[in-house]
């Protein structure tokens, strides 16, 4: 009987799984192909192609990083919200005194998406 492959056998599998994980999460927060552009650091046409042509984010990229911590982001406050994609996106886009901003306004770059996830990882922690 034949094993199952490992992860790093199937790089394509694992870039397409991140790709359309990430896709998803910011249709879920209502986050438009520019800003998910800009969170992850790439073009909108880059993202474009990704929804539109199936091309997936390369594993060894600092795009794919981000997508990774875009990721964790949206299941960390999935968490917080119970599920609720509505508050997610409200979450988001309205003003929060920890961070003396709106977080939508954070994660556009790497220091503000790290610091949106860590306090999103302290809520839950006290759950």
């Amino acid at each position: 009987m034949k094993s199952a492959p490992k992860d790093r056998e199937l790089p394509g599998n694992r870039r397409a799984a991140v790709t359309k994980a990430t896709l998803r999460a910011a249709i879920q927060l209502a986050i438009t192909q520019g800003q998910l552009a800009t969170i992850i650091g790439v073009s909108p046409t880059s993202i474009s192609r990704m929804a539109n042509e199936g091309v997936n984010l390369k594993p060894d990229s600092k795009e794919y990083e981000l997508a990774v911590l875009f990721i964790r982001l949206y299941r960390s406050l999935d968490s917080v919200v119970g599920g609720d994609d509505l508050v997610s996106q409200q979450w988001l886009q309205n003003f929060n005194r920890a961070f003396n901003d709106k977080p939508i306004n954070l994660i556009r770059r790497v220091s503000g998406l790290m610091n949106v996830i860590q306090y999103l990882d302290d809520s839950r922690a006290r759950i």
